[in-house]
C-alpha cells in the first residue's frame, strides 16, 4: 500500500520551540517549518541547557533539509523559518505564507529580511523587483467563523464582543498597510522557485499539497497574526499539519480538520504556560473542547500534539479531558519527544 511517511525533526517536548517535520511520498519530499527558537525564560531548565537543544534542534533540521526537495513556511515566526542559511533553500521549492497580506507588522519586517536574503541567492535586490501596491477589499474574517461566532458565553458574550470590535479595528488598520505596501513577486531562478501556497493547491505526481486560507495564530483576530495549515494528500492518506492555531481554539478549524478526517494529525496544543496571561480560562475550554471532538468524530491513526503545549509541566493535567477522551476512543495521542520513546523535556526537568 501506498503511503505518506513523515518524520518529527524537532519539536518543543525535546526542548526547543519548533514543530519541523519532513514529510516523504514517492514523488515528493518535504520540508514544513524549518525554524526553532530557544525556550522561554520561565522553561525550568538552564540557559546553557536551553541553548544546547536550539543547536541540537538546528542541526537536526539542516540534516533534513538534504532530504527534501520543497520547503513549506507556514509563517514568519523564527521558530517556523530560518533567515538565513542556504543550506536550507538554496535548489528548493519554496512554498510560503504570501507576505502581503493577511500579516502583521511585525512579521511583514521579518518577510522582507528574509525574502532580501533570499533573492541575493541569485544576485537579485529584492527593492529592485518589488511591485506596485495591490488594492483590493477584504472581507470581514469573521463572517467565514459561523460555528465560533455563534456561541453563547454567557456572562462573558459582552466582553468577547468588545474584544472582537476592537480586534476588527485593528484588522481594518492591517488592511490599510496591505493595500499600501509594495509586494514582494513570486519567483523562478536557477537556484530557488518561491511560490507563496495561501488557499491554493500543488501536485506532485500523485500527492497532493493543499493549503488553507490564511487562519488567525489562535483567537480571532490574534495579535500575532496569521497562519497556513497544510493538508498532504497520497494514495488513501491524509496528513495534516497545523503550526500554530493554538488547539484549535477556534471552532471552525477543528470542523475543517474533522471534515478531512486526516489518518495524520500534526497539531500545535494551547500555549498553556500563558495561562492567565495571553490565554484565559474561557479560551483554554474551547481548545480542550475543540480536540476532544476532533478525537471523537475524526478520528486520526495518531494525533501529534505538540508545539505550544509542552512549555510546562502541568500540560497533561491541564488537558486531562483530552487525554481520557483518547483513551475511551482508542485514538493514540503524544507528543514528538514520545513519538521516540523518551518523556518529554519539561517533565524530566520536574522529576529529576
Amino acid at each position: 500500500m501506498e503511503k505518506i511517511l513523515f518524520k518529527p525533526v524537532w519539536a518543543d517536548s525535546l526542548g526547543a520551540k519548533t514543530f519541523c517535520t519532513l514529510v516523504k511520498t514517492k514523488d515528493v519530499s518535504i520540508l514544513i517549518d524549518p525554524g526553532v527558537a530557544i525556550m522561554h525564560g520561565s522553561f525550568p531548565a538552564p540557559i546553557e541547557l536551553k541553548a544546547r537543544w536550539v543547536d541540537e534542534g538546528y542541526d537536526a533540521i539542516v540534516k533534513a533539509s538534504r532530504e527534501a526537495k520543497v520547503i513549506i513556511i507556514t509563517h514568519y515566526h523564527y521558530d517556523h523559518f530560518t533567515d538565513f542559511d542556504e543550506r536550507i533553500y538554496k535548489g528548493k521549492l519554496i512554498l510560503a505564507k504570501s507576505p502581503n497580506e493577511y500579516i502583521n507588522d511585525s512579521q511583514r519586517g521579518r518577510a522582507l529580511r528574509f525574502y532580501t536574503n533570499l533573492f541575493n541567492l541569485s544576485n537579485i535586490k529584492l527593492e529592485e523587483v518589488l511591485e506596485e501596491p495591490l488594492e483590493r477589499n477584504y472581507p470581514n474574517p469573521l463572517e467565514e467563523l459561523p460555528h465560533a461566532m455563534s456561541i453563547d458565553y454567557g456572562d462573558y458574550t459582552g466582553r468577547k464582543k468588545e474584544l472582537l470590535d476592537k480586534g476588527l479595528k485593528w484588522y481594518l488598520k492591517r488592511v490599510e498597510n496591505w493595500n499600501s505596501y509594495k509586494r514582494i513577486p513570486e519567483l523562478k531562478t536557477d537556484l530557488f522557485e518561491l511560490k507563496f501556497a495561501d488557499g491554493r493547491e500543488f501536485k506532485f505526481g500523485n500527492t497532493k499539497v493543499k493549503f488553507t486560507k490564511p487562519l488567525f495564530h489562535g483567537i480571532e483576530f490574534s495579535r500575532v497574526g496569521w497562519i497556513i495549515a497544510v493538508k498532504i494528500e497520497y494514495g488513501n492518506e491524509k496528513l495534516i499539519y497545523s503550526s500554530d492555531v493554538n488547539g484549535p481554539i477556534i471552532e471552525d478549524y477543528a470542523d475543517w480538520i474533522i471534515s478531512e478526517k486526516p489518518d495524520y494529525l500534526l497539531l500545535d496544543g494551547p500555549a498553556t504556560y500563558t495561562l492567565g496571561y495571553m490565554l484565559n480560562l474561557i479560551n483554554l475550554k474551547r481548545a480542550i473542547s475543540n480536540i476532544c471532538r476532533i478525537i471523537r468524530e475524526a478520528p486520526p491513526k495518531l494525533l501529534l500534539l505538540d508545539h505550544h503545549l509542552p512549555r510546562e509541566p502541568r500540560f497533561k493535567e491541564r488537558l486531562a479531558e483530552v487525554y481520557d477522551t483518547a483513551g475511551r476512543e482508542n485514538v493514540r495521542v503524544i507528543t514528538v519527544a514520545e513519538y521516540y520513546g523518551r518523556k518529554p523535556v519539561v517533565l524530566e526537568l520536574v522529576e529529576s
